[in-house]
């Protein structure tokens, strides 16, 4: 290769391929961070392409942004190299300008090619799926748990609570329990580098980039504070003796010493007990793709990313037995609303309601506070049943609120997949899975909004793809929400195990009015079931937009599915619904 010349208009057209990829266009960050850096090096600007103009322009990291404590730009451009490396070893093979992202600087390189493919290297080799990260099995282990040998447990925990001690220099221990609302803040998270253990210098980079990631990842997510610990450096700031360490180790697979595992140990400080472990093997194949290490953070975040972790249980657990008067603050309040989304219950939606109502103007007009306040209208959580006019009346509120948070926070995984939810309500399916796409890109690590996604397009009729989404956020938590039981109905149902069905409808009904006593008369229908069907057909009739529009007529704006459509109109009239019913008020 050669460098070439600053050719603008075939820059840009190289560019524009590389933008319209759709392993790139799938990253709209990473998109932005390309184009960026490659119009300041035609613009010959190369003096502001540094870490915290990117910060800023880019990545909207505010003017007091410090690239010493963030690392979101050294973090992003491993990211976008590893792209650049891929397109221009697969659909890009043959382009005769490639623009390349040095190691160590930001500023890009144009390069020109004979067109002619590299030979294949050891960081470019065949890609895994996310299945192949393998946790380590044990059929006694709860939910959301994998258990590691007793060996390494014991070491990890010994180098966990020797790393803290060296941190900091804690008084005596005081009961952490808070005694009062104000008191429950957010918790507070320090990632240490993983250890090397396998004597294999080459994969230094490799660990290291791991807690970088998993910082990165966790720093937007707006109910926890994380820093990056380093290796434990004397001049770390010491760890919050009520807080949590995360730290790990690699070593050598002991049955397959080609493979690397990685186990992960996270420790509680006010009691210096370890709360959650796990333990990933990378196989010899996996470790030459230069996304193992995006990979591997999900699969961590996936528990450690979300309101329902380990990290959130002492105040789920304060919230759960004392109520709120006065304290209310952004953290209680999230956590609040995700207790709903679990039951669905008219009570947990109150308190939620109640909590964001009690805040400083400031906090209402948050993102996240916004979002949550937004679903909570557009559901009608309430023990009324507003007339049509009225709930598209709180439609349309919801709606704006939800185009200020998107306005106020673009970048939340949170708020992308409230505004999906009421794309989906509305019946705007296309926008639903638009938003969808985004929330996960922001976020693969959202499980709700993966177990939503997969919803969604079950009843679009792609029950085969929704299945593994709906699997993959069913194994990551203990605490299950009724609703991620939708996916998992349907299935029992076109598998024609109907008392599974049954069992699953009877839990998803709890969450979904219109749909789950459906489910459940087909399950029952199915099952030869009568008296269940007796059960469930008032539960089906009582619902307040099915009465105003008919039921089917309703089901048709959130199900695309005709199959399923078909079938739900069939069992509805065996089981004795007037036709007229189906489709018009009554």
């Amino acid at each position: 290769m050669a460098q070439a010349n600053d050719d603008k208009d075939a820059v840009l057209a190289a560019l524009d391929r590389l933008t319209a990829w759709s392993e790139m266009a799938r990253s709209p960050q990473l998109t932005r961070f390309l184009d960026y850096i490659v119009r300041k090096r035609l613009d010959g600007d190369t003096q502001s392409i540094k870490a915290y103009s990117i910060a800023v322009d880019v990545f909207g990291r505010p003017t007091d942004f410090d690239p010493q404590s963030d690392p979101i730009v050294r973090v992003q451009a491993r990211r976008l190299r590893a792209l650049l490396d891929q397109y221009y070893r697969g659909p890009g093979a043959q382009e005769r300008l490639q623009i390349v992202l040095p190691i160590g600087r930001y500023v890009p390189d144009f390069l020109e090619t004979d067109g002619t493919p590299p030979p294949p290297s050891s960081q470019t080799a065949q890609r895994f799926m996310d299945a192949d990260i393998d946790a380590v099995p044990d059929a006694t282990a709860p939910r959301g748990h994998v258990t590691v040998s007793w060996l390494v447990l014991l070491v990890i925990a010994i180098g966990a609570a020797a790393l803290a001690y060296s941190l900091s220099t804690w008084g005596p221990r005081q009961e952490q329990q808070a005694t009062q609302n104000g008191v429950m803040q957010q918790p507070s998270l320090r990632v240490m580098e993983f250890q090397n253990l396998t004597d294999d210098p080459s994969i230094t980079a490799a660990v290291s980039g791991l807690a970088i990631e998993l910082v990165d990842r966790l720093q937007p997510l707006n109910f926890l504070s994380v820093d990056y610990g380093g290796r434990g450096e004397v001049n770390s700031e010491p760890v919050k003796a009520d807080g949590y360490l995360l730290t790990g180790i690699v070593r050598r697979d002991p049955g397959a010493p080609a493979n690397l595992q990685y186990s992960v140990v996270l420790t509680d400080l006010s009691s210096n007990s370890v709360v959650w472990n796990r333990s990933l093997i990378l196989t010899e194949q996996q470790l030459s793709d230069p996304g193992r290490i995006d990979r591997l953070s999900i699969d961590i975040l996936a528990v450690l990313g979300n309101p329902r972790g380990p990290l959130h249980t002492r105040a789920r657990q304060y919230l759960s037995q004392n109520p709120l008067v006065g304290g209310e603050n952004l953290y209680l309040c999230r956590l609040l609303f995700t207790m709903y989304r679990e039951s669905s219950t008219l009570g947990a939606a109150e308190r939620a309601r109640s909590c964001y109502a009690a805040l400083p103007q400031s906090d209402q007009k948050t993102g996240i506070a916004l979002a949550a306040v937004a679903s909570l209208t557009a559901e009608g959580a309430d023990s009324g049943k507003p007339s049509p006019t009225a709930q598209l009346d709180r439609y349309r509120v919801a709606n704006e609120m939800l185009s200020e948070a998107v306005r106020v926070l673009p970048t939340s995984s949170f708020v992308w997949e409230q505004r999906a939810r009421l794309h989906e309500v509305l019946g705007e399916h296309g926008l639903a899975e638009a938003a969808y796409g985004t929330a996960l890109q922001s976020n693969p690590s959202n499980m709700d909004a993966l177990a939503a996604h997969a919803r969604h397009m079950a009843f679009m009729g792609q029950l085969d793809q929704a299945v593994p989404l709906a699997q993959r956020a069913l194994d990551a938590y203990t605490i299950i929400p009724d609703w991620y039981y939708g996916v998992p109905t349907l299935l029992a149902i076109r598998e024609r195990d109907f008392g599974k069905a049954a069992r699953y409808a009877d839990i998803y009904a709890r969450a979904d009015r219109e749909m789950g006593p459906v489910l459940a008369i087909l399950a029952a229908e199915g099952a030869g079931d009568d008296a269940q069907v007796a059960r469930q057909l008032p539960r089906v009739l009582d619902v307040p937009s099915f009465r105003s529009v008919g039921i089917v007529t309703q089901l048709r704006r959130r199900i695309t599915d005709t199959a399923l459509l078909d079938r739900i109109r069939v069992a509805l009239t065996d089981a004795g619904v007037p036709p007229l019913s189906l489709v018009t008020a009554y």
